[in-house]
């Protein structure tokens, strides 16, 4: 059984280059669920996804802040975060960026 007070935060690309943020306890299974169209509905019809970012965050309260803070940034934010992690450890001590 899964640890509720291990939530993740986590990024997927859709096939159209958008990021997609959520958070979840269990990221595989939420990533397939987004995969067969039971998930998000801004998720249906925009694969293949790929999982571009996961990062283990605590509790849900605090994971649903860093998931607002992270869908806030702007489009070249959330690229750089994906891909250097930079700004990454700002989210988690809540500070700004």
């Amino acid at each position: 059984m899964q640890n509720t007070d291990e939530w993740f935060v986590y990024m997927l690309r859709c096939r159209d280059g958008s990021l997609y943020t959520g958070i979840a306890t269990d990221v595989e299974r939420r990533f397939a669920e987004h995969q067969s169209n039971s998930g998000a509905k801004y998720l249906r019809g925009r694969g293949p996804l790929a999982l571009v970012l996961k990062q283990r965050v605590g509790h849900r309260s605090r994971a649903l802040k860093i998931e607002r803070s992270i869908k806030r940034l702007p489009k070249h934010r959330k690229e750089t975060l994906v891909k250097t992690g930079a700004g990454l450890q700002a989210l988690l001590s809540n500070r700004k960026l």
